[in-house]
């Protein structure tokens, strides 16, 4: 239980291609406001950049379900129920870590898509062809080209900037994960099922990015309706003219501030 004096946690997830240490601006900041932060990685996400695209066989074969096993067993260590802040698939799991009543609150941006969603646009087929283009990369660990990734990431940014992104942050991600989202809407123990009709679930705030390739703004918008029979706080903020590089690019401020914002009106 937290205390006027108790830093209230915050666990960062990150999503596919980005490795955790993405979100060190973030965490500094959040600690200068005075949470208690975490970006755990995925399971088999080694410690830094280097190493997971070294390693890319420990990051392979990790799907869904292993990935919130992985932060539920984080999450019973704490005295509190956290703050769970997820970016892409990192979104997707932190609302299905809310939905099992393991979070005080969750934003979730750019989130990936959970069962029950059906848009699915050209672009979004696009940003995931380099996994999908091979059944095998279902057990693979799987890199974007810098092409790729200006494409998926950086189109909202100049060539320069994702290039850099691109050269600081990537590594191979996991094919599982992808191929189970796809598939959600056809099995009926689909992993990508998410409980959105808890009613006693802690609030969620959904995030999109306007200009977003790889979770367009129809996707998000798709996500909120299938939280419509639940009376729990559930809110939308779009960045218009951001891409699904929005947590990481020269904008990210921006994106941090209104989610602090939103937690301060959440008495959080």
């Amino acid at each position: 239980m937290t205390t006027p004096t108790t830093p209230h946690p915050v666990i960062f997830i990150h999503g596919l291609w980005l490795h955790t240490t993405s979100w060190a601006d973030w965490t500094a900041l959040f600690q200068a406001e005075g949470y208690a932060t975490d970006a755990p990685g995925w399971p088999g996400i080694p410690d830094t950049v280097a190493e997971a695209r070294a390693n890319p066989e420990s990051i392979a074969d990790h799907g869904i379900d292993d990935v919130v096993d992985h932060y539920a067993a984080i999450i019973a260590k704490l005295d509190a129920k956290p703050i769970l802040i997820g970016h892409s698939f990192g979104g997707m799991i932190a609302q299905k870590l809310l939905g099992m009543d393991l979070a005080a609150a969750t934003v979730a941006i750019d989130a990936a898509q959970i069962k029950g969603v059906l848009p699915l646009p050209l672009s979004a087929l696009r940003s995931t062809l380099p996994v999908f283009k091979n059944p095998a990369n279902r057990h693979k660990a799987v890199s974007l080209t810098a092409e790729q990734f200006r494409y998926s990431f950086g189109n909202a940014l100049s060539d320069q900037e994702s290039e850099e992104l691109f050269e600081r942050w990537t590594i191979p991600a996991p094919g599982k994960p992808l191929f189970e989202a796809a598939a959600a809407n056809f099995d009926p123990h689909s992993p990508a099922k998410v409980d959105t009709r808890n009613q006693s679930r802690g609030p969620l705030l959904l995030i999109t990015g306007g200009k977003d390739h790889t979770v367009p703004e129809s996707v998000t918008r798709s996500t909120l309706k299938q939280y419509r029979h639940s009376e729990a706080v559930t809110d939308l903020t779009e960045f218009p003219d951001r891409g699904h590089s929005l947590t990481i690019d020269h904008g990210w401020r921006d994106v941090a501030d209104a989610v602090l914002s939103w937690l301060h009106e959440q008495s959080l």
